[in-house]
């Protein structure tokens, strides 16, 4: 018995013997020269480097600007300083830490390209299939974003501009480069966007419109799942509810929001007593099994329009339809949209 632990300690030892040698023996990455272009202009250097070194951590990154081992034009920089056009900065050696491998098929590659529904050398926009994460995290290995640039191997820059939930589909934007991607969220935060949902929500609701303004407040359950619940100190969120088609069972109601909290829709629907068909957060579990004898698998939530203005001024209106199973649940319900 004493042999045998004798001989399990041994070879603990060489194996992490062998495994330091490894990471001894592993040669660094050669230092980087990156020339700044027009694009990456404008960025602070520690968010630059945060975003080009994934996988080193923040306090090395930071680490590594105050030894001076971040050189911009051969001269020692602070975390602070904002990239010009024309820099040359000088990235060290960072060892990357080993991140699990990503992989796609040809299919979610052909559903992706599919999906697309507007492209310039700007931003493109994708009608988002329900089921997707925007992007990877919380138990989510890669996300539309991650995907999308497998998918795209020769794209240098695509970022998402803004966010959908999972199991909501329709317009999604994504930014080709870094100076769309600060106009396009500016224009977002400006509310310079026009935003237009479609809910199928519980219920024949009497009223043809709705204004809710009901503060916000988003939360973290033990469980780690988010939650959002209406409190007066929460943020404000404002929703248009117009009524398209109202029956027994259901109505259809496209949705103007003018800011974008999270859950919002799904939120002040539940506030309403009408709650969102297939939600099954805030949703109503008997009215939700009805909708699945109807055909519905997932939440009735669409970001079915944006418009927009491009960056060169031209007015812009994005349509993502409606896909075939929420089609086919209107159809049952004898309410006509197209």
């Amino acid at each position: 018995m004493a042999n045998s632990t004798k001989s399990q300690r041994q070879s603990t030892k060489a194996r992490l013997k062998a495994r330091d040698k490894a990471r001894i023996s592993a040669p660094l990455p050669a230092v980087r020269f990156i020339q700044i272009d027009a694009d990456q202009a404008g960025q602070r250097v520690d968010n630059f480097l945060l975003s080009l070194l994934k996988g080193v951590p923040r306090s090395k990154v930071y680490q590594i600007i105050r030894k001076g081992e971040v050189r911009v034009n051969k001269g020692r920089i602070k975390a602070h300083y904002k990239l010009q056009a024309g820099d040359e900065l000088r990235v060290p050696p960072v060892r990357v830490a080993q991140r699990n491998t990503i992989t796609t098929s040809k299919y979610i590659t052909a559903l992706l390209e599919e999906a697309v529904i507007y492209e310039d050398d700007d931003f493109l926009a994708l009608n988002k299939p329900t089921g997707f994460a925007v992007h990877g995290g919380s138990g989510v290995k890669a996300g539309i974003i991650e995907l999308l640039r497998l998918a795209r191997p020769d794209a240098r820059f695509l970022e998402l501009v803004h966010r959908l939930d999972k199991n909501t589909s329709g317009c999604l934007l994504i930014a080709k480069k870094r100076s769309a991607l600060r106009y396009l969220q500016d224009q977002f935060r400006q509310h310079k966007m026009q935003k237009k949902y479609l809910a199928l929500v519980k219920g024949n609701i009497k009223n043809k419109s709705y204004h809710m303004e009901l503060a916000l407040q988003k939360s973290t359950l033990p469980s780690g799942e988010r939650i959002v619940r209406v409190k007066p100190n929460g943020k404000q969120a404002i929703s248009d509810f117009n009524a398209i088609a109202s029956r027994k069972m259901a109505s259809l109601y496209e949705v103007v929001i003018k800011t974008g909290r999270t859950h919002q829709i799904r939120v002040h629907a539940q506030s309403l007593g009408h709650p969102v068909a297939g939600d099954e957060k805030y949703g109503d579990d008997e009215f939700n099994r009805q909708m699945k004898s109807y055909g519905l698998k997932r939440m009735f939530l669409h970001a079915e329009k944006l418009v927009m203005k491009t960056m060169q001024g031209k007015e812009l209106q994005l349509i993502s339809p409606l896909d075939n199973e929420l089609q086919k649940v209107l159809t049952h319900l004898d309410i006509e949209y197209y």
